[in-house]
């Protein structure tokens, strides 16, 4: 499989400015080697027991290839709201349909390794027996949220994930 090309490198994107303005469009593969601004979601999805789908990405992924991750989403395609992605990427990336809509829980912009990108954080609660993406998820693992904590300093984690997990983390400590 490394001899293929990488997923969906010409996919249409809506390239962004700092205040999440669409300035015009560009292929992914385009978006990501010009390091142009576009947006992405998130989606902590939790299965009945509160246990949260965590994720090692595949060697051939664009973006931090074989890295864990403790959400489920991607890019959001041009002309594409947050919600209608945050819902597909769900569903894509767990393998169901007949998902609930995530429930939408902030925006930040993710400026750090890999470039940057406005990124909308969702969750969601998926009762569904999960059939992930072959192409997406290399293993893959309900895990309760005090084993997620006490890897964070274990695994590789993808870099924007992290950091969407370490606000959301922050927004209920704070909301206690």
């Amino acid at each position: 499989m490394s001899d293929q090309q990488p997923l969906a490198a010409d996919e249409v994107l809506d390239v962004v400015d700092e205040h999440d303005r669409v300035t015009g469009q560009a292929p992914r593969g385009e978006v990501y080697a010009a390091g142009l601004r576009h947006r992405c979601v998130f989606v902590q999805a939790r299965d009945a027991r509160g246990r949260i789908f965590v994720h090692r990405r595949t060697a051939r992924k664009l973006v931090f290839p074989s890295l864990y991750d403790m959400f489920v989403g991607g890019v959001v395609g041009a002309g594409e709201t947050y919600d209608e992605a945050a819902l597909r990427e769900a569903e894509e990336e767990l393998g169901v349909s007949g998902l609930p809509a995530p429930t939408p829980l902030f925006r930040f912009l993710y400026e750090g390794p890999g470039g940057s990108w406005w990124s909308a954080v969702y969750e969601v609660r998926c009762e569904l027996p999960v059939v992930p993406q072959e192409e997406e998820v290399a293993w893959w693992d309900f895990l309760p949220e005090d084993e997620v904590e006490a890897r964070l300093a274990d695994w590789q984690w993808v870099p924007d994930g992290l950091a969407a997990y370490l606000r959301l983390r922050e927004r209920r400590h704070e909301g206690r």
